[in-house]
């Protein structure tokens, strides 16, 4: 049996405009079950690599039923904080036999 491990996200929460009225966030840690962490393929790590300059580091499948928005956040797992590449790929929950229909790429974030 397949089980995750959990993972801390940051949500955003818009909380004001600066002076230039870009928006000012805040950031609301919430813990996330069953998370799985696996390695990305070579493929994905050049492709990443190639167009955006973002190196990955690990590839999470986010467990069903999440509601969460995983665009560009931070994520804290293994003792580190990472960044969210993008938005989560999701597949059809119906058509997927296990637990996880979601998953999202991570880059280490200092």
């Amino acid at each position: 049996m397949l089980k995750g491990i959990d993972i801390i996200l940051y949500e955003k929460t818009k909380t004001g405009e600066d002076g230039f009225h870009d928006p000012i966030y805040e950031e609301n840690p919430v813990t996330v079950h069953n998370v799985l962490v696996g390695q990305p393929t070579a493929e994905e790590i050049t492709t990443e690599l190639q167009l955006t300059g973002r190196r990955i580091a690990y590839t999470l499948a986010i467990p069903k039923g999440d509601t969460h928005n995983w665009d560009n956040v931070r994520v804290a797992f293994f003792g580190q904080i990472f960044r969210t590449c993008g938005g989560a790929v999701q597949g059809i929950e119906a058509m997927i036999p296990l637990r996880w229909n979601k998953k999202v790429q991570v880059e280490r974030y200092e």
